[in-house]
């Protein structure tokens, strides 16, 4: 009789902490890189080192984030169909390693963010023990807002997706931490809008299978309705269009970059939205923002296209 060759355990249960710790979600981080792209530091190397340290601080906090969160839910999990698979719902990671996991990647985090302010020192000798300590600050307030929200705030409709927006404004504010930069308020509020705008965009994949199933996959979701996510999302890209054209016809942006042209990004801008909102009420499968920016070519292209656009407006013109 063929011998059938099966993992041992210990594979297994190493193949789901990595799930766990959910390293695909990362790519939410690249925002820490916003100040260095918008702040004209794209070719200064010690600050993309500072915000690559950066990046992983706040992916190791996230992935702690993901196992309490995983912990919180256990009971509704095992009785879902489909996250009935994740790691500590299927029994194969147990509660007491995905906490030694949470304050292991916790730990991660903090000593990632002194590095980085350590870094943010020698980028700029003045911010003296603030930027030592300031990433590690920024960090720590995601940190503790989100086990607040995944304990409580998340079953509140409109706050819930406001603090999963606030989650990238803090990216980008730990970013300028780190590289001693300091933000436009145009693209603090654009960041904020535009997160906004994609967590609308994934609760209306909820509404729409809550109106198919007659079951509410979030607690919060008979909170919500089709009309409502609609106007939201209108709103939401609407305003973001608007505060990414005021920041690049700002006086303070073209006195910086020496360069009146930046407005013409915006049409790259405008046209991701379109397709994002295409991909959220045509095909309707934004329920996962980051495998929509992940699978999506039109999405890449447009963003690609958008990056050297603002690359060569800034730096080479």
């Amino acid at each position: 009789m063929e011998m059938v060759n099966t993992p041992p355990l210990h594979e297994d249960r190493l193949h789901a902490m990595m799930r766990l710790l959910r390293p695909q979600q990362w790519i939410k981080n690249l925002f820490v890189f916003g100040p260095i792209i918008f702040g004209g530091a794209l070719f200064r190397g010690e600050a993309l080192l500072a915000g690559l340290v950066t990046f992983f601080a706040f992916s190791f906090a996230a992935s702690s984030i993901y196992c309490f969160n995983d912990i919180h839910d256990l009971s509704d999990d095992i009785r879902h169909p489909e996250k009935c698979h994740r790691p500590i719902a299927s029994g194969v990671v147990t509660v007491g390693q995905a906490y030694g996991l949470m304050v292991l990647m916790f730990a991660l985090s903090m000593l990632a963010s002194l590095l980085a302010g350590h870094l943010c020192v020698t980028i700029n000798p003045l911010s003296g023990i603030w930027g030592a300590c300031s990433v590690a600050g920024v960090i720590l307030i995601y940190w503790l807002l989100n086990l607040v929200y995944c304990a409580r705030l998340k079953q509140y409709a409109i706050i819930d997706v406001c603090i999963v927006a606030f989650g990238f404004v803090l990216r980008l504010f730990a970013g300028g931490a780190a590289t001693g930069i300091v933000l436009s308020k145009w693209i603090v509020l654009m960041t904020f809008l535009i997160t906004l705008f994609m967590s609308f965009a994934k609760r209306r994949d909820d509404v729409l299978r809550m109106e198919q199933t007659g079951l509410p996959p979030r607690k919060n979701t008979i909170r919500y309705n089709s009309t409502f996510i609609n106007q939201a999302l209108t709103i939401t890209a609407s305003v973001t269009l608007v505060c990414y054209i005021m920041y690049t016809v700002s006086p303070e942006v073209i006195a910086q970059f020496h360069n009146d042209s930046l407005y013409l990004t915006s049409i790259f801008v405008l046209v991701g939205l379109l397709r994002y909102i295409q991909v959220t009420v045509v095909d309707k499968r934004s329920g996962n923002p980051t495998k929509v920016i992940l699978k999506d070519h039109f999405i890449q292209l447009v963003v690609l296209a958008w990056l050297v656009a603002f690359i060569l407006i800034i730096y080479a013109l």
